[in-house]
């Protein structure tokens, strides 16, 4: 991952909404949810969530799909792994690691 992109992805997580909506999508999983239902959830107004939801995915934090008349957003597990990867690289200060990699990354 590149440091830009971790910086772009740092900036979207630093807002209160943007890290709620995100976290809701981590939560929902590979079913992922639609603005509507994440409104609803989070209080937050539509046209409001809209902003942050571009913001997250500009950040490649989320994806969109299609279905139908629906917008399906999903957490980009790849892309947050790959942050978490990015910032424990060279934790322990070279020393192996006493957490196991496998709770480092989230396979949903």
């Amino acid at each position: 991952m590149e440091e830009q992109d971790v910086v772009r992805s740092l900036a979207a997580l630093a807002q209160a909404a943007r890290l709620q909506v995100f976290r809701a999508l981590v939560i929902a999983g590979p079913r992922g949810m639609t603005p509507s239902v994440m409104s609803e959830g989070s209080g937050i107004p539509a046209n409001t969530l809209s902003f942050h939801l571009k913001e997250l995915l500009n950040a490649g934090l989320v994806t969109q799909e299609r279905l139908g008349r629906n917008l399906i957003y999903r957490a980009s597990f790849e892309h947050m792994n790959a942050l978490l990867g990015y910032l424990t690289e060279n934790c322990c200060q070279g020393e192996a690691c006493a957490v196991d990699a496998s709770v480092n990354s989230c396979s949903c």
